[in-house]
Order: structure tokens, then C-alpha cells, then sequence
């Protein structure tokens, strides 16, 4: 599937690349169709993630949480490639001083995209290394090409993932899993990236967006408030001990009896069953 049409982005116009006419520094932008925004990376040819790549990412990321007419959010780098990684040049050319001024504001766009309170799909093509696929485990669910490629490379730089690889990557594989691809910095196919639970679905590379888009797209009419409330009660809670991390999800789902999606869909229940209620998101 192409690219999706673009209803809401930066700039007045688009050339035939995809870019905005009267924006050539703009490296990500959001577009909105239907409830889902999709969330899209280009600077050729590999989508290295440098410094005003990343501002841009936050930027865009806080912007996706925000709004009310964006109901789920797709990362997509384009048919290619999803992010090769950061920009190695840019980074050569840095001091420690440096880096530690932009090391702060590097994770802050990470989390950004990893804090939209929504539910947030990764459409993977080609490569995703290095910050590629630290960007990748910021999502709820990730989608890869069959062709696909992923990793954390950066120990092969004489440094560590500097994005929340370190932390996110354990999380989601485990300590073992996480530190063995770390440590060597290879590089894993499609199917070993679903086996280690990397990835949660494989499709041909041409399926790669339609899929993410189908998967966002479940959650358009759904309530909006509980979605993300979910969503907070996991994120925060595993990283709690268990008696906190209740208490999380009880402040969650008590201040979810003060919303009218939670009226609607009991009401639903109790009128018509399960499955049938029709969510206003508030």
C-alpha cells in the first residue's frame, strides 16, 4: 500500500516526493485521515535520525497526543526503510560536553512518542537499527516486513543504545535476549525478531503500512479515555513493585467512573450486550 494520503501536515503543499514545498527541512511530519495519524519519517535515503530529526519527532509526537481527531498513531518510515539509526557523522563530530547537552533532549523525543497516550503501532520496513528500532519499541505493537531487519549496533561504535534501548529492549524480550543483542550489536531477520518477541506480526514488505494502518484503525471508535488509561496503568506499572502498581490501576480505573464513555458502554452492555457500545472518546 502507498503512502497515506495526507489530510492534515506541516505546510500549505506537497511536491511529488512527499515533502512540503515551503518546508525543506522538515524531516517529520504528522498526517491525519480517519482517526489515525500516522507519524512520518523522510530524509533519505535511510532516515538517520539526527539532532533537528529528533526535535521534529517530539515535536510531532506531542502534537499526535493532543489532538482529538487523532484516535491512534502509526510510526512509518516510509516502503524502504524505517531508520537506519542516528546520524553516525553527526555524532562523530561531537564532544562528551556536547553530548551530554543533546543526550537529555535525544530521550525526551523517545519519550514522547513512547508517552502518546493512544494506542501506537510501528510500521517496519527495511532497517530498523540502532535508534531505528529504539524508535520502534516506543510503540505498543510493532508490524515488520518479512525482509526486515533489526538491532542495536552501537556497541560495534565503541558506545551503548543512548535512546531507552537499554531499558525498553530488556522490558519487552527480556534481561538475557536484550543483553546478548546488545553486546554483539547483530542484526536479526523478521522471523528471529518474532521469535524473540521483538516484533509481534510479519507481513510482506508491500502489507507493511495497510497492516499498521488496519491495527490503528480497531481503536478509532473506541473510548478514548480508558485507551489511554490502559495504557498508563502498564507502562507505569511495570516498572513499580506489584502493591504500588495496584494502586496505579485503582486511581486509573476509579477515575474512569467520571467519564461518559464509561456511562455509555455499561449502559450498552446492560441494554444490548457486549461489543455494541458507541464511543464519544470522553
Amino acid at each position: 500500500m502507498a503512502a497515506p494520503a495526507a489530510h492534515t501536515r506541516y505546510g500549505d503543499r506537497m511536491d511529488a516526493s512527499g515533502k512540503d514545498e515551503g518546508s525543506a527541512s522538515r524531516t517529520v511530519w504528522l498526517e491525519v485521515a480517519d482517526g489515525v495519524g500516522t507519524i512520518r519519517l523522510h530524509r533519505p535515503p535511510v532516515n538517520a535520525l539526527d539532532s533537528a530529526m529528533q526535535d521534529q519527532l517530539r515535536a510531532v509526537a506531542e502534537e499526535a497526543a493532543r489532538r482529538d481527531d487523532v484516535r491512534a498513531v502509526v510510526l512509518y518510515g516510509g516502503p524502504r526503510v524505517f531508520a537506519a539509526g542516528a546520524d553516525v557523522r553527526e555524532m562523530a563530530a561531537m564532544t562528551r560536553e556536547e553530548m551530554a547537552e543533546r543526550a537529555g533532549p535525544l530521550q525526551a523525543a523517545f519519550d514522547a512518542v513512547a508517552e502518546i497516550p493512544k494506542p501506537v503501532v510501528a510500521a517496519i520496513t527495511g532497517y530498523a537499527l540502532g535508534g531505528g528500532c529504539e524508535l520502534a519499541l516506543t510503540a505498543d505493537h510493532r508490524i515488520c516486513a518479512d525482509d526486515a531487519r533489526l538491532g542495536q549496533p552501537e556497541i560495534l561504535l565503541g558506545l551503548i543504545p543512548g535512546a531507552g534501548g537499554t531499558q525498553r529492549l530488556p522490558r519487552l524480550i527480556g534481561v538475557a535476549r536484550a543483553k546478548e543483542l546488545i553486546y554483539t550489536g547483530r542484526m536479526v531477520d523478521a522471523a528471529e525478531a518474532l521469535r524473540l518477541g521483538l516484533v509481534d506480526e510479519v507481513v510482506p514488505a508491500a502489507e507493511v503500512y495497510a497492516a499498521a494502518q488496519a491495527w490503528a484503525e480497531r481503536f478509532v471508535g473506541g473510548p478514548a479515555r480508558a485507551l489511554a488509561a490502559a495504557k498508563r496503568a502498564i507502562d507505569r506499572g511495570t516498572e513499580l513493585p506489584l502493591p504500588e502498581a495496584l494502586g496505579v490501576e485503582r486511581e486509573e480505573f476509579v477515575a474512569l467512573f467520571g467519564t461518559e464513555d464509561r456511562e455509555i458502554g455499561m449502559r450498552s452492555f446492560l441494554e444490548s450486550g457486549p461489543g455494541k457500545a458507541r464511543f464519544v472518546g470522553r
